[in-house]
């Protein structure tokens, strides 16, 4: 016994050194935790602000003569594609229009294409030279603001591609969009592998609300998990094409996706945007949050009594918005810069809705 105490007041001794080292080091552990853990870490920006406009690399300056080179930037920023995909395009069908190949100054080539960015005349709009105070259907346009558009003109044909690539997905899907253009995957891969190389960063950059991890965190953020369905089934529709009438499941117009997400959430609403603009609550403008409808005095036949566009809130100062034909696919977009913003609706508030909810709540 006398010989085990020692080393029992040894080993209390130990213990109580190595307490009082832990509680001296335990705030200097607790500074080195990583900060993201527990906070979900910074959410990503998934707004549409715009093209992210490129930096030209040493090849592409070399390659691309200057006049082309204007124009792609010129019209891709104008229309938000990018355009080293642009570029591309034109560096493989004609090589910026330096080809002499039939079809390209003149004429058509063997499958009916012409110009330097090589459109069929059909999908230009009927002829190769087209007034554009004329009526017609295609891509034809007016690049250099003579009143024609002629799709043997640099300015003219490299924004009607720029269009073209717009309509059909660019610049969130260019894979998408390029197969649109000439429908083979290894002419899609090709196009790409130029557009990196005339990118300064080497990439193809796409706007940030392409990314799937602008979904979940706003979901994550929704008020209640009504919202959060409808939020879901909302963001999951981006990168499909507007369409007039289009209520799902491969397109949509701006009032067919609220119609549709309310639906998913089990909740029946109005259809249209005119019928969608009495039915909810107004709430002023600040006080909105997700799920709640922003409307917009635009379109033919609109007023600021009677908007004929809408949009549904995701976060404050953005909402999910299937646009217009030209306008892109379905995106996260910013509405606290545009204008003639009508007001702001609560579908959930209104008497109908909230009937609605109480029978799912039951069931």
């Amino acid at each position: 016994m006398n010989v085990s105490r020692p080393r029992v007041l040894l080993a209390v001794v130990v213990a109580g050194m190595l307490l009082l080292a832990l509680v001296i080091m335990s705030p200097m552990m607790m500074t080195s935790i990583p900060s993201f853990i527990g906070n979900g870490g910074e959410q990503p920006d998934c707004t549409d602000d715009g093209t992210r406009v490129q930096e030209a690399s040493d090849s592409a300056a070399a390659d691309i003569p200057a006049e082309y080179l204007e124009l792609y930037r010129k019209h891709g920023e104008k229309v938000g594609v990018q355009w080293s995909v642009l570029a591309a395009v034109g560096k493989r069908e004609t090589n910026h229009g330096r080809s002499d190949l039939p079809g390209v100054k003149s004429g058509t080539n063997y499958a009916g294409a012409a110009g330097p960015m090589q459109f069929l005349i059909s999908t230009w709009g009927g002829k190769a030279r087209i007034p554009m105070s004329s009526q017609f259907n295609g891509y034809a346009s007016d690049g250099d603001g003579d009143g024609v558009g002629d799709v043997y003109n640099p300015a003219d044909a490299i924004l009607g591609a720029a269009k073209m690539l717009k309509r059909n997905g660019a610049p969130e899907n260019v894979r998408g969009a390029l197969f649109v253009y000439n429908r083979a995957w290894w002419y899609v891969d090709q196009v790409q592998e130029i557009a990196r190389g005339y990118a300064k960063s080497g990439e193809v950059e796409v706007p940030p609300e392409a990314d799937d991890a602008c979904d979940d965190p706003l979901v994550e953020a929704a008020p209640s998990d009504v919202v959060a369905k409808i939020l879901a089934y909302a963001l999951d529709q981006r990168g499909k094409p507007y369409v007039w009438g289009g209520t799902g499941p491969d397109s949509f117009d701006c009032s067919g996706i609220v119609f549709a997400a309310y639906r998913a959430a089990g909740l029946s609403i109005p259809r249209t945007t005119f019928t969608q603009w009495p039915f909810g609550v107004k709430i002023e403008q600040g006080s909105e949050q997700p799920g709640d409808l922003v409307f917009f005095d635009a379109g033919p036949g609109t007023s600021p009594n009677n908007p004929g566009h809408v949009g549904m809130v995701v976060s404050k100062g953005k909402m999910v918005e299937a646009r217009c034909r030209l306008c892109g696919p379905i995106k996260v977009t910013a509405y606290d810069n545009r204008d003639k913003i009508v007001g702001f609706t609560r579908p959930l508030r209104n008497p109908d809705v909230i009937a609605q909810l109480e029978r799912l709540e039951n069931a």
